[in-house]
């Protein structure tokens, strides 16, 4: 390393050597205030299911609640910016709409990789303590990493930078180490009077510009949900199956993404960029398990899977689907009965040709 270059300079070049495509710093009680906001949020139930966010937000309030000796915060963002539109498949509805990050491997083991060679290197370099988070700890990365400098939070909540626009992936290190703070994004400060991506909302889960009601969201239903899928949201869910790219893939910032900047440990599986949903409704444990192994969608299963897909075929209006989606009707997952039964109410099987059946 060149002496005359500084420590964060130094760690900025080797986390580029690591696939990082922004690093930025910030004191690690910068986005206190982002506290709040989540605390509003679970109070209003906006969170559904998802206990796992109630029970530790207490932690979630700051990094120092989780870490009372950080001094630092360093944030990264890894791209998976895509190379074909993300939107490509709402007009062929006998197939299955994955959302754009969980088409390749698994961003967890990616980043979390990334980020513990880079805290090796910055162990040996500098010295201090540290602790790595990617989005499975209660860590708020988006207000660090607004606060690093490295994007601004979009209306519809998600991390937008000027270069990579909608499509990073983020990880936070906190450390013991004072490093000088980079300048902080204004909340939305380049989003302007743009309502692209709340506009776009298929079941319309934004209440407000940057505030959003997870229970309607189809990212929250087809993989954090667990049960039946309200009926309320079931023609909007369209063919998607795991996520929705849609107020993504619509904000103009993208225009300036490069999907050469993608991290090729995100480049799509060819058996997962476009599924036929009459092989999805097909699997059985074992072969999920297969099909998706080093995959984030192995962790819903198959059951929940094959929800989504039933109702993806009722939305087909493709009656080449009606065998497929019989199949469920005796399924022991009464999700999935349920599932099956609207299914084939939605492509005109009557319930009187199901018992004849």
């Amino acid at each position: 390393m060149d002496k005359s270059e500084s420590l964060e300079e130094a760690i900025r070049t080797q986390a580029e050597a690591l696939g990082f495509v922004a690093c930025g710093f910030a004191r690690a009680d910068a986005a206190d205030a982002a506290g709040i906001d989540i605390k509003r949020f679970i109070e209003a139930g906006h969170h559904g299911s998802m206990g796992w966010m109630e029970e530790r937000a207490h932690h979630r309030v700051s990094p120092l609640a989780l870490w009372r000796e950080a001094k630092s915060a360093i944030a990264l963002g890894m791209s998976y910016a895509p190379a074909s539109d993300p939107l490509a498949l709402a007009d062929h509805p006998d197939l299955g709409r994955i959302s754009v990050y969980a088409q390749g491997g698994d961003y967890h083991k990616t980043v979390k990789k990334a980020l513990k060679a880079l805290a090796r290197w910055l162990v040996d370099r500098a010295g201090g303590e540290l602790k790595v988070f990617v989005d499975t700890a209660p860590v708020m990365e988006k207000p660090l990493a607004m606060a690093a400098g490295i994007g601004w939070q979009g209306k519809h909540t998600n991390l937008v930078s000027r270069e990579h626009g909608s499509w990073t992936f983020l990880g936070v290190i906190l450390t013991s180490l004072e490093l000088a703070p980079d300048l902080a994004a204004d909340h939305g400060q380049h989003c302007g009077s743009c309502s692209r991506c709340l506009d776009a909302c298929p079941t319309q889960a934004f209440i407000a510009p940057h505030r959003i009601d997870a229970r309607r969201c189809i990212s929250y239903l087809t993989i954090e949900h667990d049960g039946p899928i309200p009926v309320e949201f079931r023609a909007a869910m369209g063919n998607r199956i795991y996520g929705c790219d849609d107020c993504l893939a619509v904000c103009p910032w993208n225009r300036f993404a490069d999907a050469a900047a993608a991290n090729r440990a995100f480049q799509p599986r060819a058996e997962l960029a476009a599924p036929r949903l009459t092989d999805l409704l097909a699997l059985d444990d074992t072969s999920f398990r297969e099909m998706f192994a080093g995959s984030p969608i192995k962790r819903i299963g198959v059951t929940r899977m094959i929800r989504n897909c039933l109702i993806a075929a009722g939305n087909s209006g493709d009656p080449a689907l009606v065998s497929a989606v019989e199949a469920h009707l005796t399924s022991p997952d009464q999700a999935v009965a349920e599932a099956a039964a609207w299914a084939l109410d939605q492509l005109g099987v009557s319930r009187s040709e199901m018992q004849a059946a």
